[in-house]
């Protein structure tokens, strides 16, 4: 039980640093978001956990692939944050995510990459 504590008090102090290095620097703040951490340790965990190898390594690749689709929200956000507020922007930027997920998994298909089965 301890573990499982100490893995969301460590998981939940990454994104509270990162929100707080951002009130005071925008671009640092971003920067360290933009790095991955969260990626990092999932990684990690699944290692001190002893899930497979093959696991470990999927997950790292499937990450990869995720990662692209979320990509045009960045640049989305503030447009339409500056447009409609921001709620409305947040819920647009992920109803375009949504979508861009289901476009690239399209596309990825087509080369036998398949993100959702």
């Amino acid at each position: 039980m301890f573990y499982i504590f100490l893995k969301y008090l460590l998981t939940a102090a990454l994104v509270v640093f990162i929100s707080e290095v951002a009130k005071r620097n925008d671009r640092l703040g971003s920067f360290i978001a933009s790095l991955p951490l969260v990626t990092i340790l999932t990684l990690v965990w699944l290692k001190i956990e002893k899930v497979s190898t093959e696991k470990i390594s999927n997950h790292a690749y499937y990450t990869f692939w995720f990662v692209l689709p979320t990509l045009p929200m960045f640049l989305a956000f503030p447009k339409l944050y500056q447009m409609f507020g921001f709620w409305m922007a947040l819920i647009v930027s992920m109803i375009l995510t949504f979508f861009m997920f289901y476009f690239f998994q399209l596309i990825l298909s087509r080369f036998g990459i398949h993100l959702f089965d």
